[in-house]
């Protein structure tokens, strides 16, 4: 079942992000108070989109999302999605994404962006729920040593 996100689903949310993520894929090295941190901060922005996927009682995935202002039509950005490793590829990726779509449609926004890891399986993921490689935008990074 896909419920909208409430605060109290903020740790579960962490500790599936740090099991997705900390790993030889990603190379993060997430703390539970550093997740946690991360996750509410975006629930706590304004325009804060975001939906738990819920089985048999216990949160196993979440996306979290926030809705962008833009000169011709506004539109939703996915900040993060995760599921749990032991049920990724079953669908419930997709259908947190198709969540995110109804709330696109309901309130008439242009669509939905996000960026990801290229190399990793994710861009392939998303391929395959209609999502398109931007030309037109290139993400840039500067990397600065203390």
């Amino acid at each position: 079942m896909i419920k909208k996100l409430e605060q109290n689903d903020l740790k579960a949310c962490a500790e599936i992000m740090m099991s997705v993520y900390n790993n030889e894929h990603w190379q993060c090295h997430w703390t539970l108070d550093t997740a946690m941190s991360y996750l509410q901060d975006y629930f706590e922005s304004k325009k804060f989109v975001g939906y738990a996927l819920w089985i048999d009682g216990k949160i196993q995935g979440a996306i979290f999302c926030h809705e962008k202002i833009w000169w011709n039509s506004n539109e939703v950005f996915v900040d993060e999605m995760f599921i749990s490793p032991e049920i990724q590829r079953r669908g419930y990726g997709t259908k947190l994404l198709k969540a995110v779509e109804s709330y696109v449609k309901e309130h008439r926004l242009a669509g939905f962006t996000l960026s990801t890891n290229r190399y990793t399986p994710a861009p392939n993921f998303y391929r395959k729920n209609g999502f398109s490689d931007a030309e037109h935008v290139l993400f840039m990074y500067k990397e600065t040593v203390t």
